[in-house]
C-alpha cells in the first residue's frame, strides 16, 4: 500500500496522469496482480491533490480494467487484462460456459499487441501482409513454426506443416478428406462439441468410446476398431475436453498400437498440449498415421486464429493446403505474421508461461471453494469436470445458475452417441480475474447444497 506515482513528468489532467503512472508501473513490474493500492484519501494526501482528482484517477482505472475494488477491503491492482463484457445477448453475469485461456497482467497482451504490430510496421509495412499469401503458410513461416514445434513434435518438418485459421477448419477440412458420408470416426465418448458439429455436416457417423478418469480405455478402443472399422480416431489425449483427463504414456503406446493396427488414422487434438508439456503427443509414436493439430487458441487467445497442422506426409500436406484454399484462401497473415514473431522472440513462450501459471492458480483457487464437491481437474487445465448430485438434474442447474447470472455447460453437449453423465464443465479461465471465479464458484456451491424440495429463485 505504499505505492506513490511520480506523475511530474507526465502530461494530461492530473487523474489521467495517475492513471498513466499505474499502468507504467504494471507493465515495469513495480505493481503487481492482487497488489492493493493506497487509499484514495492517502494517496491524496501523498501528493498534495485535491481528493476528487484521485477519486476520479481511480474511477477511470476501474473502467479500464486495471484496478478492481473490494467491498470492505479496498483498491487493488486488476486480476486480468481483459475488460468488462459490454452488450451481452443474455443477461450473464459470469459466464463459465466457453473453454477459453484467462489474461493475467503478466502475459501484457495489449503491450505486446502493440510492439508486435510496430515491429512488423519496420520490417516490411504493414500493408504487406493485406495482399494474397501462399495458402496454409509462406517458407518463412513454416520453417519458425516447425523449428518452434520440435521441441514437442521432434519429426517436424516444414514440408509437413500447414498453417490453418483455427482448430475447427483443421476438423472440417480432414474430416472431409478422410471420411465418407457414413462413415464412422471414433472418439472418446465425451467429446469436444466441434467435432460434433463437423460430423454432422458433413454426414459422419461418431461413435464414443468408453472412458474412466485416465482417459479413453484401450481394451475398448480396440474392440470399436474391430466391430467399426473406422476411418479415423479422433482423441483429445491431453487435459481432455471436458474431463481433463491427461493419458498416460502407456496408454499412449497402447493407443498407437491399435491405431497401427487396425490400419486407420489419428486425429490428434492437441489444443491443450501447450499448458502440459509432459506429456509427448502420440503422434510421435505413430507419425505416419498422425494428424496433429495444435493452436494458440486454448494457451494465448481464441481470436488470434492460428492453428498449425502436422500432416503424416508431404503429399498429405499438398493436399491440405489445397483444401484450406478451396475453404478459405489462407489464414489471417497478419495474425499469422505477429504469431511468427512471437515464435521467433520468445515471446510466444512467456506469453504461455504466464496464461499456464495463471491456471493453475485458478485451479488451486477452485480446489478450495469446491472443497468437498466431486469433480476432475488437472493443474493447468482451463477448466474442471464437475460431478452433480443426484438432488439436480443437468438441465435443471444449468437453467438455475443461468438465472443467477452465471452460465456454466451441462455434459449433454459433449456426448459423443451415447448417454450423458450427471456433470457439468466449468470454465476456470472465462472468469475475469480471480475475484470473480470466486464470486461465480459460490453461486455454484450455493445451489449444489440446496436440497431439491427447498430450491427457489429469487
Amino acid at each position: 500500500m505504499d505505492w506513490t506515482p511520480t506523475i511530474s513528468e507526465l502530461s494530461g489532467p492530473r487523474y489521467q496522469r495517475i492513471v498513466d503512472a499505474m499502468e507504467a508501473d504494471i507493465a515495469a513490474g513495480r505493481l503487481v496482480r492482487g497488489q492493493q493500492l493506497p487509499t484514495q484519501r492517502a494517496l491524496a494526501k501523498a501528493l498534495g491533490i485535491d481528493l476528487t482528482t484521485v477519486t476520479r484517477a481511480y474511477s477511470e482505472a476501474r473502467r479500464r480494467g486495471i484496478l478492481e475494488a473490494r467491498v470492505g477491503q479496498g483498491s487493488f491492482v486488476s486480476e486480468t487484462s481483459a475488460r468488462r463484457a459490454v452488450d451481452l445477448p443474455h443477461p450473464v453475469a459470469i459466464d463459465l460456459s466457453m473453454n477459453v485461456p484467462p489474461h493475467p497482467l503478466e502475459a501484457q497482451l495489449d503491450d505486446r499487441i502493440l510492439s508486435g504490430m510496430e515491429a512488423l510496421r519496420q520490417q516490411s509495412g504493414l500493408t504487406a501482409f493485406l495482399n494474397y499469401q501462399p495458402p496454409g503458410g509462406s517458407a518463412r513461416e513454416l520453417e519458425i513454426a516447425a523449428k518452434w514445434m520440435r521441441g514437442r513434435v521432434p519429426h517436424v518438418r516444414p514440408d509437413r506443416l500447414v498453417i490453418f485459421p483455427g482448430t475447427q477448419t483443421i476438423l472440417f477440412n480432414l474430416l472431409a478428406y478422410l471420411v465418407q458420408p457414413g462413415d464412422v470416426v471414433l472418439t472418446e465418448a465425451l467429446t469436444f462439441p466441434g467435432i460434433k458439429a463437423v460430423a454432422a455436416r458433413l454426414g459422419v457417423r461418431l461413435v464414443g468410446v468408453a472412458m474412466d478418469e485416465g482417459g479413453i480405455l484401450p481394451d475398448a478402443l480396440a474392440k470399436a476398431c474391430r466391430e467399426h472399422r473406422p476411418k479415423a480416431v479422433y482423441l483429445i489425449p491431453t487435459l481432455h475436453n471436458p474431463t481433463t483427463a491427461t493419458l498416460s504414456a502407456e496408454r499412449r503406446s497402447a493407443i498407437a498400437k491399435i491405431v497401427r493396427g487396425a490400419d486407420t488414422m489419428l486425429i490428434e487434438d492437441d489444443a491443450y498440449g501447450l499448458l502440459d508439456r509432459a506429456a509427448s503427443p502420440i503422434a510421435n509414436l505413430i507419425p505416419e498415421r498422425t494428424w496433429l493439430a495444435t493452436t494458440f487458441s486454448k494457451c494465448i487467445a481464441p481470436a488470434l486464429r492460428v492453428a498449425y497442422l502436422v500432416t503424416p506426409d508431404n503429399t498429405a500436406q499438398q493436399q491440405m493446403r489445397t483444401y484450406l484454399q478451396a475453404a478459405v484462401q489462407m489464414p489471417a497473415p497478419l495474425m499469422v505474421a505477429l504469431v511468427t514473431h512471437w515464435l521467433e522472440t520468445g515471446i510466444a513462450d512467456r506469453i504461455i508461461a504466464a496464461i499456464r501459471n495463471e491456471a493453475v492458480g485458478r485451479q488451486q483457487l477452485a480446489q478450495r471453494v469446491l472443497k468437498g464437491f466431486p469433480f476432475l481437474a488437472r493443474p493447468a487445465a482451463h477448466h474442471l469436470w464437475l460431478r452433480l448430485p443426484e438432488s439436480w438434474g443437468r438441465q435443471d442447474l444449468a437453467a438455475h445458475l443461468l438465472r443467477n447470472g452465471l452460465a456454466v455447460i451441462a455434459s449433454d453437449a459433449f456426448v459423443a452417441d451415447g448417454r450423458a453423465p450427471h456433470a457439468a464443465r466449468l470454465s476456470l479461465g472465462a472468469a475475469r480475474n480471480r475475484a470473480e471465479l470466486t464470486q461465480a464458484l459460490q453461486i455454484v456451491v450455493g445451489a449444489l447444497q440446496k436440497p431439491a424440495d427447498t430450491r427457489q429463485i429469487v
